[in-house]
């Protein structure tokens, strides 16, 4: 790429950011680095083209025509209706957005981003300028933007921002017309060769469908569960009649490790260190701001050493607004707090150094977990074929609800489970979007089975049994209460199985419940990588009882409780292997296998 023609001095401010970053002279997490190695690789190739003229319009109508509504600089002076300067970092994501573009056409490279940054960085008033600055340049397209977030008083927050700078125009611009009640909260000017139309609408789904925008501002992500991903699709959908569009995400993180953030976060890491190659991301512009962690979910420093929360470099590297919207100090108090407080540790966690936590109430750390599953890779298949006593569990739901199914065994001292969800399609679509339960892509996925029925069929749950066992799977016992069940008892012991009653005390599956935990710690346990298995183990809350005894239940959520029923199944047969391996006298030593 050729960049004589390039004479601005924003490009200058983006490309020593992104030099000082990389080589390391200024300290920053991975992510951060490997975006500033990204963009210096960019200005090599031959297949982009590359241009001042947007960027720089976009950057000098930021600073010279848009004004800060609230907040302090770093000595306590009042930034309201002062000029809105923009961060390096700020001109470093503008020159990306705005400079690069397909080859030989007027279209930007860029038509979706994620701003994944720690809490008062300056993201939302900045995507709200992007979007007001945005409008502007696409206006005769008819441009059209939507702020979206979960509720009307964050999408008020980028709302009121534009509307505080866009108020004192009225006077002048007969064609802006600002409205702001309590059904409606739209900006739209006729600029007489073009228009802009910004709106900002909370996050319901059924509002949705018919958007048709060229600009979509996504906040809160980080609250967005699995089944997010549909929501996502729907609303991406709505740029289709435009080819210069773009999708803003900016959110911090949050207690949901497993919901559409946290997955959309890992799969851009990915794409930024290379492991994703797919031409799809090329359109992709990533920007994040977190501190950096190890498998087990351990921060880590510069050198990826592990170590505390409250590490001043962690602070830094993680912070790229530090000393402009937050001060290093104020970090080192909150961080302080964090650490001597538990009941402060979460919050700082996700909002200060930006990553995704269990909820507080859960029992498990859900990293262990996955770190332990990932070191093992067997295949349905070749599990059927080894030498394997297995074990099964069932929990079955009272009505219209998940239910679930288990095997378990060890081979050369790794605990394995197989789990498997059943479900009523009637219910189905309901379930998943009032709950956020990611049904259909656990069908699609092999770890549930749909019921064509208004609630689960014993009958399923029977011959998924079966099916395992014609597959070659040597079922020795299955544990079930079958006061909760007394027919699906029955149809088990007709299918030839030997089916024994095992009531749901908690002293009862405290042993299975400990094997597990204890093995998971020790990376000996293996899920077959089932996201619907680590959905559940999430869910789980316990108590310590006397006697080292553990007794557990679901969390309780948004509209009820939440589901553990493939971890309850596991726990079943966990304890049917110990009961066995206590039979046979060979107690002792059990925790090897």
């Amino acid at each position: 790429m050729n960049l004589d023609h390039i004479d601005s001095r924003y490009f200058d401010t983006a490309l020593r950011y992104a030099e000082d970053i990389a080589s390391k002279k200024v300290l920053a997490n991975e992510d951060r680095a490997l975006a500033c190695k990204r963009f210096l690789n960019d200005l090599k190739r031959n297949d982009l083209d590359f241009r001042q003229d947007e960027f720089e319009f976009v950057i000098d109508l930021i600073e010279g025509a848009i004004h800060h509504v609230q907040g302090e600089d770093k000595n306590g002076i009042s930034y309201k209706g002062k000029p809105m300067i923009l961060t390096d970092w700020q001109k470093f994501v503008t020159v990306n957005l705005f400079g690069f573009y397909q080859k030989g056409t007027n279209i930007r490279r860029f038509n979706e981003a994620m701003i994944f940054l720690p809490r008062k960085q300056g993201k939302t008033s900045f995507s709200a300028a992007i979007a007001e600055t945005k409008s502007v340049l696409d206006r005769m397209s008819g441009a059209k933007t939507y702020i979206v977030a979960n509720s009307v008083k964050q999408t008020m927050e980028s709302f009121g921002f534009l509307r505080d700078n866009l108020e004192p125009l009225r006077r002048d611009v007969k064609r802006l017309r600002i409205r702001d009640n309590n059904q409606e909260h739209s900006i739209d000017i006729d600029f007489g060769d073009g228009s802009a139309e910004i709106y900002a609408i909370a996050n319901q789904e059924d509002k949705l469908d018919s958007l048709n925008c060229n600009c979509l501002i996504l906040d809160e992500l980080h609250s967005w569960k699995r089944a997010g991903s549909k929501k996502y699709t729907l609303m991406k959908n709505a740029m289709k009649a435009y080819r210069n569009k773009l999708l803003i995400g900016i959110s911090t993180a949050g207690d949901i490790p497993d919901g559409f953030l946290a997955n959309r976060i890992q799969t851009l890491h990915k794409v930024l260190n290379g492991t994703i190659t797919n031409k799809a991301y090329d359109s992709y512009f990533i920007f994040i701001c977190k501190a950096d962690q190890n498998t087990d979910g351990d921060v880590i420093n510069a050198s990826g050493k592990v170590t505390s929360i409250d590490d001043p470099e962690v602070l830094q590297m993680c912070t790229p607004s530090i000393g402009v919207t937050v001060t290093f100090n104020e970090l080192l108090d909150d961080a302080a707090q964090a650490v001597n407080e538990p009941q402060l540790r979460m919050e700082y966690l996700n909002k200060t150094l930006n990553i995704f936590t269990n909820e507080l109430r859960a029992y498990f750390n859900i990293n262990e977990f996955i770190n332990s599953d990932n070191k093992y890779n067997w295949t349905l298949e070749e599990l059927a074929k080894l030498p394997i006593k297995w074990y099964g569990g069932a929990d079955l739901s009272k009505m219209h609800d998940l239910t679930a199914g288990s095997l378990y065994g060890n081979y050369k001292g790794i605990d394995i489970c197989i789990s498997h969800a059943f479900f009523p399609v009637v219910a189905a679509h309901l379930k998943a979007e009032e709950d956020g339960i990611p049904l259909f892509w656990w069908k699609d996925e092999g770890w549930l089975t749909m019921s064509n029925t208004e609630t689960v069929l014993y009958d399923d749950v029977v011959n998924w049994f079966i099916t395992m066992r014609n597959m070659g799977f040597k079922i020795k016992i299955v544990g079930f209460d079958k006061k909760f069940g007394r027919e699906f008892f029955m149809k088990m012991k007709q299918a030839h199985f030997k089916i024994v009653d095992q009531p749901q005390l908690y002293y009862v599956k405290s042993e299975g419940f400990r094997r597990i935990e204890f093995m998971t710690k020790n990376k000996r346990f293996y899920y077959l990588h089932s996201a619907a298995y680590e959905y559940c183990v999430q869910n789980v809350r316990a108590i310590e009882k006397t006697d080292d005894m553990i007794q557990y239940e679901k969390l309780d959520g948004d509209g009820g409780f939440k589901r553990i029923d493939l971890f309850d199944a596991s726990v079943f047969s966990c304890c049917q292997m110990l009961k066995d391996i206590e039979k046979q006298g060979k107690t002792e030593g059990w925790l090897d296998g």
